[in-house]
């Protein structure tokens, strides 16, 4: 039988692991708080992975510190929104999916933060063409994600908050502490369902473009979700995001050699951190993040250089354009950056050869 996701470039966390929340569904015999699909016990065991009492084996979605994926499930089971913050790269988008395809089955009531959000994408838009001929009505009113989750008990999300104008954010602050959305032009509102509540995501590089004000803060709950504590822990990451893309993609290539990962990622390490692992030699940081995303990044795309231009192994030579252009973003800084590590960290490191000569010759 054909998958009905197969031909999905990336489908939705509830499509790809439908059969995931179906055996957790089966398995789950915990108190669920109202219009949960899950309770939190098996929330936190679909994001952080385990086996059940019937042997079947669930993914981890987020490898880390668990206490913070049980505190982000629980505020979610209080009156309390939560608000997903850090650097970028640090998987707060897909948590936040993740937390929404187990609590209400749908991930999709997405409200996308930009410098041009209004808040019809997070109140209510019209249906201009209905509203002029018949005038205002709830059938000319266009229903904004939030509004849906509201309607539905469900869970909302909001991307990149700090994107959004100040006044634009808001007008989540009556529905968030009042669990209602006023719509005045048909004197009526719009109240929340039990189940409702709202994740949004931040990172702080954006901290001062659109602050949130403290009135809005107040109705979050704040978790900081860190890059990963360890070597052993970003490799892990970069290892399963990287096998789960190459299989998206139908890439013709061998699963990359574990030391291959672990090259990549101690690069990104080393040049985040301004140190190399051993504490030996201090270095310059470039102005890219140099995320674990990032990381997943230069390794598909080293995936996809050895499938279809190599022998559909990974080597270095597939690795070096991506790694020079996650780690060169400004031309002048960055370049000397990595030029710098290249000649005193990547050339001295016997087994390195290889990365250094392919660096080169990208270079």
């Amino acid at each position: 039988m054909m998958d009905p996701n197969g031909a999905l470039l990336r489908a939705h966390a509830e499509q790809q692991y439908a059969e995931e929340l179906t055996a957790l569904a089966r398995a789950d015999d915990r108190p669920r708080p109202p219009n949960w699909r899950l309770s939190p016990w098996a929330v936190r065991t679909y994001l952080l992975g385990g086996e059940l009492p019937d042997g079947f084996v669930i993914s981890p979605k987020y490898i880390g510190n668990s206490r913070l994926i049980e505190i982000a499930v629980a505020t979610l089971a209080t009156d309390r929104a939560l608000l997903l913050y850090g650097l970028p790269g640090t998987a707060k988008s897909w948590v936040s999916e993740h937390l929404a395809a187990a609590i209400s089955g749908e991930s999709t009531l997405l409200v996308q933060g930009t410098a041009g959000t209004d808040e019809s994408a997070i109140r209510y838009g019209w249906n201009y063409a209905r509203l002029i001929a018949e005038g205002p009505s709830r059938a000319a009113l266009v229903s904004s994600p939030v509004i849906r989750a509201m309607e539905e008990g469900k869970i909302a999300r909001v991307e990149e908050l700090t994107r959004i104008p100040s006044e634009t954010q808001d007008a989540l602050i009556t529905i968030l502490s009042e669990k209602t959305l006023p719509v005045p032009e048909l004197g009526t509102e719009v109240q929340a369902r039990k189940g409702f509540n709202l994740i949004a995501t931040a990172n702080n590089r954006d901290r001062g473009v659109n602050d949130l004000s403290s009135a809005l803060t107040r109705r979050f709950n704040t978790v900081v979700l860190p890059t990963p504590a360890t070597i052993e822990e970003e490799v892990d990451i970069v290892t399963r995001r990287a096998a789960d893309l190459g299989r998206a993609l139908e890439l013709p290539a061998e699963q990359p050699a574990l030391e291959e990962i672990r090259r990549v990622v101690t690069i990104f390490r080393e040049l985040r951190d301004g140190m190399t692992l051993d504490g030996r030699t201090k270095l310059k940081s470039p102005t890219s993040t140099l995320s674990s995303a990032e990381a997943i990044s230069v390794v598909t795309g080293g995936l996809a250089s050895a499938a279809y231009f190599g022998d559909g192994v990974l080597r270095a030579s597939d690795l070096a354009a991506g790694l020079v252009g996650a780690i060169v973003k400004d031309p002048v800084q960055d370049r000397v950056v990595w030029l710098e590590y290249l000649q005193t960290v990547v050339k001295e490191r016997e087994d390195w050869k290889d990365i250094y000569r392919a660096s080169q010759d990208v270079l």
